[in-house]
């Protein structure tokens, strides 16, 4: 091979080209906020228009207007569009919003989610009739509310999203889209970590994850559906709050990890997510597969 042939080819390999998103249209739900957030600024921080959902427009509004005017790509763009992922109405004027300004959207990322609530099952003492008084006492319709928000919600907005999504490989040849959906090790692990319905929940959104990559392979759609595992990441959800610049903190000292047991000793950061996405997002060879970004936490407790 000649000097400039062997040149091109290590290029390849650079970086910016092996996770170049310069240009895409990305769709985030539940952007305005902790993992979503992270998620949409790695997109945009790398020249993608990310349009981020939520429920809540004031959230959104901050987070375009703390975020979207420093970002490090100048090709990069936050777009607030309010959207609830368990009314379809809701996904199909989304869609339909998303559809005026884009060809095609080549990422859609699923990652609105809820908890609502915890437990004490994992005491360890409880008699036969404390455990089932405990487990029986759980709020049905919380139980129906969080698989309707991390399971449905998920499930609809893929569908709605699909012409689009298939649209990518007509629009930019040999190219596919992706669909990531944000999960949870708690879907993985074998302990309810005080919260059975989140992690039946996320159990379920990694089956999902399985069975929409079959259907969506096909030729005629063409998308990738791939998932993404976060073990403790700062949010609402781990923190309970946000600050005014909508980001999360969560209090650390030496004994984190092994209070946690988590051999990285810390949560999550934005780095740590925003590597995991780009590389879903642009490996063209990835289908179907779950992902745990957990910092170790599922080697302590399978």
């Amino acid at each position: 091979m000649s000097s400039q042939s062997t040149q091109a080819h290590n290029a390849k390999f650079k970086a910016q080209n092996l996770f170049d998103v310069s240009g895409w249209a990305c769709v985030v739900t539940g952007g305005g906020t902790g993992i979503g957030l992270m998620i949409a600024q790695a997109f945009a921080n790398n020249g993608a228009r990310v349009y981020i959902t939520s429920r809540r427009k004031s959230v959104l509004d901050n987070a375009v207007e703390t975020w979207g005017n420093t970002l490090a790509h100048p090709k990069g763009q936050l777009i607030a569009l309010e959207c609830d992922i368990t009314d379809k109405s809701s996904i199909q004027k989304l869609v339909e919003q998303v559809k005026q300004k884009e060809k095609n959207v080549d990422v859609l990322v699923n990652n609105a989610g809820v908890s609502l609530g915890s437990s004490e099952v994992e005491k360890g003492d409880e008699s036969a009739e404390q455990l089932s008084e405990e487990l029986f006492g759980e709020d049905l319709v919380k139980w129906e509310d969080v698989y309707r928000t991390n399971v449905i919600g998920h499930f609809f907005t893929t569908a709605a999203f699909i012409p689009l999504l298939a649209a990518t490989a007509t629009v930019h040849p040999g190219r596919t889209a992706a669909v990531i959906n944000n999960t949870s090790m708690s879907g993985i692990t074998r302990t309810t970590q005080h919260h059975f319905k989140y992690n039946v929940s996320k159990g379920a959104a990694i089956h999902l994850t399985t069975l929409l990559a079959q259907e969506l392979r096909r030729e005629k759609a063409n998308v990738r559906v791939n998932s993404v595992a976060p073990g403790i990441f700062p949010s609402e959800m781990t923190a309970d709050e946000s600050d005014e610049s909508n980001k999360s903190t969560i209090p650390t000292g030496d004994d984190y990890g092994e209070k946690k047991g988590i051999p990285a000793g810390r949560p999550g950061r934005d780095e740590d997510m925003a590597q995991a996405v780009l590389m879903l997002a642009c490996n063209q060879y990835a289908y179907g597969q779950t992902i745990a970004i957990e910092g170790g936490y599922l080697l302590h407790h399978p």
